[in-house]
């Protein structure tokens, strides 16, 4: 995990503790974790996106665009 072992994770754990004190630490975490989780939702949608993007200039570079253009009128 990012190259910290356990005895650095403590540490750093020790460290938040300290400064922010155990009625915070909870708080902290789900916020945390709300963060991250929102981090991801809006990864996943930019991919999505882009994957819409690139299909949809295959389909103009094909010319299959032209082809459903012309089968509306």
């Amino acid at each position: 995990m990012f190259g910290i072992g356990i005895p650095e994770l403590l540490v750093v754990l020790l460290i938040c503790l300290l400064v922010f004190g155990a009625d915070k630490l909870p708080g902290l975490g789900k916020a945390l974790g709300k963060t991250l989780s929102e981090f991801k939702k809006g990864m996943k949608e930019a991919r999505s996106e882009a994957e819409e993007i690139k299909n949809g200039v295959k389909k103009i570079t094909n010319g299959e665009e032209d082809d459903a253009v012309e089968k509306k009128k």
